[in-house]
């Protein structure tokens, strides 16, 4: 007979813990955030996730993984995953306000673990570094049958592209204008025309 089902499993408890997350950042993020957010007693939030608020943190961004996995089966079913990567950086300027200032929460955890906690800042750099192999894999594809002008390296454009990722995780906060935040994109993604 199973027991119940803790924490960890259950997906919705994470994703309410990483909206927290998300907001203020690991550091900032009390236990009361946590039990508040996931509507949870300390015993039972304890009972799922031994390691506290790191544990629950890692699942948090470990989904934000899954959902970058999710992302690279769409382009490995697409005909022109170049297209798809565009399309995701365009809905990022479509965004509300709130989501602009949140910005991306692995980008984030990078910038906040550094000289914090290096298990955690280690594990949102090999997210992005998943993503940077990534976008270098869908690029290649793109100039095997060519599609893509640019004489660079798909290596050399996928950096580019992360280094534009990181870069909008800031500047969607200071100018959280899908006006704006559409012309800024538009011009880096020439880039990669």
């Amino acid at each position: 007979m199973k027991g119940r089902p803790t924490l960890f499993e259950n997906t919705e408890l994470v994703t309410k813990a990483q909206s927290v997350f998300w907001e203020k950042g690991y550091t900032a993020t009390s236990l009361s955030d946590l039990l508040t957010a996931t509507g949870v007693g300390s015993g039972s939030f304890y009972n799922s996730f031994k390691g506290g608020k790191k544990e629950i943190f890692r699942a948090a961004i470990l989904q934000r993984r899954e959902a970058f996995n999710n992302f690279r089966k769409e382009l490995e079913r697409t005909e022109h995953p170049l297209e798809l990567i565009k399309d995701f950086f365009r809905s990022i300027a479509k965004s509300d306000k709130t989501s602009h200032l949140r910005g991306c929460i692995i980008a984030n955890t990078v910038v906040e673990m550094t000289f914090v906690d290096d298990e955690l800042e280690t594990e949102a750099i090999r997210i992005l570094e998943d993503v940077e192999l990534m976008f270098a894999e869908a690029i290649e594809r793109e100039k095997e049958i060519g599609s893509l002008r640019n004489p660079l390296p798909a290596q050399v454009l996928a950096k580019y592209l992360i280094t534009f990722w990181c870069g909008l995780n800031t500047l969607r906060r200071m100018y959280p204008d899908k006006k704006v935040l559409a012309r800024q994109i538009e011009m880096q993604l020439e880039v990669i025309s």
